[in-house]
């Protein structure tokens, strides 16, 4: 049965993405079939096969030796500030960001981390029939995050067009910043960071080439170099960025989630619902054409209507405190879902990158921002959609 629905589901999100198209003649229905095929095909190396199992497993063995770098750090600073056998999310989850943040700075520097970026953003061109700047654009987010990406194409973002800055942001928003992955692996599973990381590169693409497609005029790839630096002022920068990074987050969080706690006391004293359990509701069939069971509608449906209208933190730290009762199939959906940067507080923050960097530019952006906000929404869903039909 779940084949079905989530058969239904796919309908569903490609038939809205279709009606909101800004220009239906000009889609290209060739590379979205081929990227819809690579989703499917990607997806089920990773969940469901041998080969998926050891290449998540290095790669989260990877992030797990990263984590126990980063945590010695940790506690050369913060030791004997938590009790011992404590789960200290600041510390464990959060601080990491700071040396992760230093290791792309270094791979950055030493020109690794732009010549894959380059090479990968050239070949994803080939298969998705965009640009180059545009496929450079949708691996680079990937790395770099939503904002710092724009910084690294900022020589050509005066020439761009109103349709290719939609479309960029889309993919900016669809994805997440490497530098926070091994924050979400210590909420979800690896496995499920990892596929939704795939998933959404090439669903950002998917997405952007129904809602807003066009043809190029021109097509060139011209990336902005860092600034001259020496290795340790440049090192120093990306730690200093990583610890603004997990600062910010940690405001969001205590932020959002005190807000939360005082509204859902308000909605349950008047209605004798809390403002979850409401969303919940509300979300409910949405979930369900993801290819989760009725019976686990509702609670999924909070989850995912936290991450909207919160962030993804927030919801994975509600998944990962436990208690659900969700079967493996839907704790597989509901986690690919939630890695994403697809919620309403991302509007601002890609359209105040962009202002920072060229003010017209950013007014453009913020003036799409809904639009953006649920076509990379859309992504969410395809995604999880797809997981939900391979798993």
């Amino acid at each position: 049965m779940h084949f079905v629905i989530g058969i239904l589901g796919l309908v569903i999100v490609f038939a809205l993405s279709f009606v909101i198209s800004n220009d239906r003649k000009q889609i290209r229905y060739s590379p979205i079939i081929l990227m819809l095929v690579l989703q499917f095909l990607l997806g089920f190396i990773l969940l469901r096969t041998t080969v998926g199992t050891t290449i998540v497993s290095g790669l989260a063995g990877v992030f797990d030796a990263l984590l126990s770098f980063a945590g010695s750090g940790v506690d050369f600073v913060f030791g004997g500030i938590a009790n011992k056998g404590s789960f200290p999310f600041f510390l464990n989850v959060l601080m990491p960001i700071v040396f992760i943040s230093a290791i792309i700075g270094i791979l950055r520097y030493i020109k690794i981390l732009p010549l894959f970026m380059k090479g990968v953003g050239l070949a994803l061109s080939k298969i998705n029939g965009m640009g180059k700047l545009e496929s450079y654009n949708g691996i680079a987010s990937a790395i770099l995050g939503q904002s710092e990406v724009f910084i690294s194409i900022k020589k050509e973002l005066s020439t761009l067009s109103e349709q290719r800055l939609t479309t960029m942001s889309i993919s900016a928003m669809s994805t997440v910043s490497m530098s926070i992955v091994g924050s979400y692996m210590a909420l979800i599973q690896p496995r499920y960071v990892i596929t939704a990381l795939v998933l959404n590169l090439f669903g950002g693409f998917i997405i952007a080439s129904i809602i807003n497609p066009y043809q190029l005029e021109a097509d060139e790839l011209v990336i902005e170099e860092d600034k001259d630096q020496t290795f340790f002022q440049m090192l120093g920068e990306y730690i200093l960025d990583g610890f603004h990074v997990a600062i910010t987050v940690a405001a969001m969080l205590i932020g959002f989630v005190a807000l939360i706690a005082m509204i859902n006391f308000i909605f349950s004293k008047i209605t004798g619902l809390t403002f979850q359990e409401i969303l919940g509701y509300v979300f409910a069939p949405l979930a369900f054409i993801t290819g989760i069971p009725w019976s686990e509608a509702v609670d999924a449906g909070s989850l995912m209507a936290t991450k909207l209208v919160t962030n993804e933190f927030v919801a994975m730290t509600e998944l990962a405190k436990g208690g659900w009762d969700f079967s493996a199939r839907t704790t597989a959906i509901i986690s690919v879902f939630l890695v994403s940067f697809a919620n309403f507080s991302s509007i601002g923050i890609i359209s105040g990158a962009m202002k920072g960097l060229n003010e017209e530019k950013g007014n453009l952006v913020a003036k799409h921002g809904l639009k953006i906000l649920l076509s990379a929404s859309l992504v969410s869903f395809l995604s999880a959609i797809i997981t939900g039909l391979i798993f």
